[in-house]
């Protein structure tokens, strides 16, 4: 009786991981018989749990919740810039001649400005420089290296040029255990569900 309701144990286990797979990843690795008990080995997914921030005073507090909105709003761009950076880096390498490499940058730039030229305008002077902070945490290369890469010399002299008249710097650097910490504690939580 009690093998019988061990596996039926197993069967129920099995099935559950299966089902939840795609939501809530359950591996089971294997059965193991220890003095002649049946045992699933089952990995279940990491998961972190963050304690509140404490704030000093209300401001403290009002000027998180705003660098949480801030970047909710900018974290899916970074994201996306890496996707997107990724596919274009492995395009670029099929390519052989700096006439079709430049084309496709070309026609890169279009489609990215086509398609979301209208929500980055919306952004504010605060989202703009998180956003920057974050494509270079994404990616790895300040937003200056990448279009530097990408686009040239020429282009990225202009574009340093047109963002340093309204106070940004494309070179700037994302340094998680300095000045964003918070940034990485917001997007870490941002990663775990946990906000």
């Amino acid at each position: 009786m009690k093998r019988i309701s061990s596996v039926f144990v197993f069967l129920v286990l099995l099935t559950f991981g299966a089902r939840s797979q795609s939501s809530w990843p359950v591996v089971t690795q294997a059965i193991i018989d220890v003095n002649g008990d049946t045992l699933a080995v089952i990995t279940l997914p990491e998961y972190v749990k963050y304690a509140p921030p404490v704030f000093k005073n209300a401001v403290q507090e009002f000027r998180f919740n705003r660098l949480v909105r801030n970047v909710k709003k900018t974290y899916p761009y970074a994201r996306l810039a890496s996707i997107r950076m990724m596919e274009y880096e492995n395009q670029l390498l099929n390519l052989s001649s700096e006439y079709e490499k430049r084309e496709l940058m070309k026609k890169a730039e279009d489609k990215i400005r086509l398609e979301f030229e209208d929500d980055l305008k919306k952004l504010t002077f605060t989202q703009g420089w998180i956003l920057l902070k974050l494509i270079d945490r994404e990616t790895g290369y300040s937003t200056y290296d990448i279009v530097k890469e990408f686009r040239g010399k020429i282009r990225v002299f202009f574009w340093q040029t047109f963002a340093s008249i309204f106070g940004f710097d494309l070179k700037i650097k994302y340094d998680p255990d300095g000045e964003d910490k918070d940034i990485e504690l917001i997007v870490r939580m941002i990663e775990t569900g946990s906000i």
